[in-house]
């Protein structure tokens, strides 16, 4: 390793350790403040607009996204845009979360007027206790005064992480206190790797598994296995409860005298059953555990058969 390269990673640790502890400053400060900023949001009963200009911006588009999948209608309104038609977006039912590290944004002017206006409840972060912004505000959020990442003091690192933080807390807390499930979350985020993992068993699921009675000759349990295409077949007792399952490891075991066999004297008892409800990743553990390419699905609670998974719907859906 070069002189250069050390003094550029001495750099780069000295930037993400001011902010960590920017960050643990951040904690500290936070004050009742929070709890009324959270109440506002609770009881708005329209939408949650973020608004911010510059870097700032891109943290407000950021906070919205976060807002929106977790359950919180949101969404980021450009200060600039909103002078020129998308005040429209904001309307009374509505609580604004406002971001400017200086509070004096020029291109907030039209976004706090517009608030005063039609009595929108505004939540300011920013920098200033006493900036312009703050005087507009029902709650104000006030950041720490820590200097920005840079040696020069004037790229927006710090403050920009600072607010980030400050509106995953928000959006965390809303979370938390309304019991955001997985289940919820999944609805958000139906596709990609995140999408996949929240997947449950009876979203991937055949709901017409492969039974046969255990009193049935094994040349018909073979004609069903062939005919239905999983390779396995499960077997049920007189009630129709789940009773064993037939496997091509127990056709070779039963390999001499097959034919002269019931469906019930070839099996393998009490196979291993997964519930509708477990995550699909779940249950590829388990095959990929077992050695196994298929999974009967029971009623929760019972032994009766509802489904059948197969290895191959798991990794078609991007279950990993």
């Amino acid at each position: 390793m070069t002189s250069s390269s050390i003094d550029l990673t001495a750099t780069g640790r000295r930037v993400i350790r001011r902010e960590a502890e920017a960050l643990a400053r951040l904690g500290d400060a936070l004050d009742d403040s929070f709890a009324r900023a959270l109440d506002l949001l609770m009881a708005a009963e329209g939408r949650v607009i973020v608004s911010g200009m510059g870097k700032s911006g891109h943290i407000a588009r950021k906070i919205a996204a976060t807002f929106a999948s977790t359950g919180t209608p949101a969404h980021f309104v450009h200060p600039a845009e909103a002078s020129h038609g998308d005040l429209g977006m904001v309307a009374s039912g509505d609580v604004l979360i406002v971001l400017s590290n200086s509070g004096e944004t020029p291109e907030l002017a039209d976004i706090l007027a517009h608030a005063k206006r039609f009595a929108i409840p505004l939540i300011a972060i920013t920098s200033r206790a006493g900036s312009t912004l703050m005087g507009h505000a029902t709650v104000g959020l006030t950041l720490p005064d820590v200097p920005e990442a840079c040696e020069k003091g004037i790229v927006p690192t710090t403050s920009t992480t600072m607010t980030l933080a400050l509106g995953d807390a928000l959006a965390v807390a809303l979370m938390e206190h309304r019991a955001f499930t997985p289940d919820h979350f999944r609805m958000f985020h139906p596709g990609g790797k995140l999408g996949a993992r929240l997947l449950k068993v009876r979203d991937l699921m055949h709901d017409d598994p492969p039974l046969v009675a255990e009193t049935l000759g094994m040349g018909d349990t073979l004609l069903e296995i062939t005919r239905r295409g999983f390779g396995v077949v499960g077997v049920t007792d007189a009630a129709g409860d789940l009773a064993g399952i037939i496997t091509d490891g127990d056709l070779r075991r039963h390999l001499d005298g097959l034919m002269l066999h019931k469906a019930g004297e070839v099996m393998t008892a009490n196979p291993r059953t997964i519930g509708p409800d477990a995550l699909a990743g779940e249950a590829l553990a388990v095959m990929n555990d077992r050695k196994i390419t298929c999974l009967l699905v029971t009623a929760p609670d019972t032994r009766r058969a509802i489904g059948i998974l197969h290895v191959h719907d798991c990794l078609r859906a991007g279950v990993v």
